[in-house]
């Protein structure tokens, strides 16, 4: 649904879940679209793809007295994309080490298992370029127990960790990351989830002003023959 107290300023009023039509409401994603004259979609292609999916799912789990406070945040993930395969892993790291503190254990094992993942494989990639860096080691030791479990987990498995990732990986470790986030006894989830969607739409800003070319290499599914 579209509100606006003059005609020539559409303001957006969010709601969550996907629409058919602008008429039956709008997420974050879908509005996006239409400021940047796409077909509507919540999957436009005027946004890189791992941060559209963060946007989703923080509009789809953010309550919703809070939701409508994302509208602003709109135009900035407009023309917001790159090729660089980096980004998907800078954005998935970034959620997850806002995640990892406050998560529940059981959600805390599985998270510290994809971020150690992603790590390495932004490491093998060259690593995040200065400034986009996320506080993955702070995080980790934030949940000692969930990172002593997850060394052990892929130690036992993996006979060395994988060299690569797919966005299906790391937008998974995002959905999650965002659900603990959301399911997380703290006071201020709502503040969290719009300050997460609000930093990394910066650290993305600046990961693509860099233009840093990424090491080419092929994406493969962890625990492929080839990866493992």
């Amino acid at each position: 649904m579209l509100s606006s107290s003059d005609p020539e300023v559409l303001v957006p009023i969010l709601s969550a879940g996907k629409h058919r039509n602008p008429r039956r409401g709008a997420c974050f994603m879908e509005f996006a679209s239409y400021l940047a004259g796409e077909r509507w979609s919540d999957h436009p292609s005027c946004t890189h793809p791992g941060l559209a999916n963060l946007a989703r799912a923080v509009n789809d789990t953010i309550s919703n007295k809070a939701r409508n406070t994302l509208a602003p945040l709109i135009p900035s993930v407009i023309g917001l994309t790159t090729n660089d395969p980096r980004l998907e892993i800078i954005i998935a790291l970034h959620v997850a080490s806002a995640a990892l503190p406050i998560a529940s254990e059981a959600r805390q094992d599985s998270l510290a298992v994809g971020a150690i993942v992603c790590d390495a494989v932004l490491t093998r990639m060259g690593g995040a370029p200065s400034g986009t860096e996320a506080p993955i080691a702070e995080a980790l030791h934030s949940a000692p127990s969930a990172e002593a479990w997850a060394r052990e987990f892929l130690g036992r498995y993996q006979t060395k960790l994988p060299e690569s990732t797919t966005p299906r990986q790391t937008q998974a470790l995002v959905l999650s990351a965002v659900d603990g986030i959301a399911h997380a006894f703290v006071d201020d989830r709502d503040e969290r989830l719009r300050s997460l969607l609000t930093s990394t739409i910066d650290v993305s800003k600046r990961f693509i002003s860099l233009g840093q070319p990424a090491e080419s290499m092929a994406r493969e599914p962890i625990g492929s023959p080839s990866a493992a």
